[in-house]
């Protein structure tokens, strides 16, 4: 659960990276990367999340994402079977590969409107969907192929939205990345004791009230509902190492039973007695 500055590299022989359902719904993965993502999700509603633009897909959702913009995992809290893929392009994938070709124009054209964040609906969103589930299928080069063509057909379609009215501009600069990821480290060193936000602040070399208005900046979350999320996912691992409810409420720094119980119910939709016996 680490706000972070995620490492892609593109796969062996490959001009891009390719993942294929990963499962990260137990997960709240609030992140960015230098990379360009095509992200396919189906059978599942959920939230997405995407810079500060916050709404709700039914059954499907098919996103384009530019470069270093901050996104929540899309199949985060998702509780049904679903199938995922993710697609991840190098932020100079057109301009190291095609520079001033006239037949990528359209193509070059939707990677600017990618700055916007972009949601695809429609015929579109399920031609689209059904040509990226198959794309693991195919050899290097046709596979290149396809990728150009999904992205024509993005391209040239009018089923889309633009996620935000002007291009997301990302607060995650070198300074600011090695600050928050001191920040965390802190977090999942200390996370089991209380911490109190007078001590988070100090570290910072921020007041308090400057340290909340960053803090909320940086992750759309209070310094607390952060705490209380990155507890809960380490509650999860304990319990499904069939610890007791009680024990993995005090090992994970809540100070109440109660507490916990209710915080669990509310990132998860149900109690810690409840998620342990669903999964074992």
């Amino acid at each position: 659960m680490k706000i972070q500055l995620e490492q892609i590299q593109p796969d062996k022989g490959s001009s891009f990276h390719l993942m294929l359902s990963p499962r990260l719904n137990d997960f709240f993965f609030w992140h960015f990367h230098p990379e360009f993502e095509l992200t396919y999700i189906e059978g599942a509603s959920g939230n997405r999340h995407v810079g500060t633009h916050i709404s709700r897909y039914e059954g499907s959702d098919l996103v384009f994402i530019g470069s270093n913009i901050p996104h929540l995992n899309f199949d985060y809290g998702v509780k049904t079977e679903y199938e995922k893929i993710v697609l991840h392009l190098q932020s100079d994938f057109l301009s190291q590969s095609f520079p001033n070709i006239p037949e990528l124009a359209a193509i070059g054209a939707f990677f600017e409107k990618a700055r916007y964040g972009v949601g695809i609906f429609g015929a579109t969103k399920q031609q689209a969907g059904e040509r990226l589930k198959g794309l693991h299928r195919l050899p290097p080069f046709e596979q290149f192929l396809e990728v150009l063509q999904i992205f024509q057909l993005l391209a040239t379609s009018h089923e889309y939205e633009l996620l935000h009215p002007e291009p997301v501009k990302n607060q995650y600069n070198r300074k600011e990345h090695e600050r928050v990821k001191h920040l965390y480290r802190f977090i999942d060193e200390q996370y089991q004791r209380k911490i109190e936000i007078a001590e988070v602040a100090a570290l910072c070399h921020l007041t308090e009230a400057a340290f909340c208005r960053y803090f909320r900046k940086m992750t759309r979350l209070s310094f607390t509902g952060f705490l209380n999320h990155y507890r809960v996912n380490q509650a999860k691992r304990l319990l499904l190492l069939d610890q007791n409810v009680s024990e993995t409420c005090y090992q994970c720094g809540f100070e109440s039973l109660s507490y916990f119980n209710r915080i669990f119910k509310k990132v998860t939709g149900e109690n810690p007695l409840a998620f342990k016996k669903r999964h074992l």
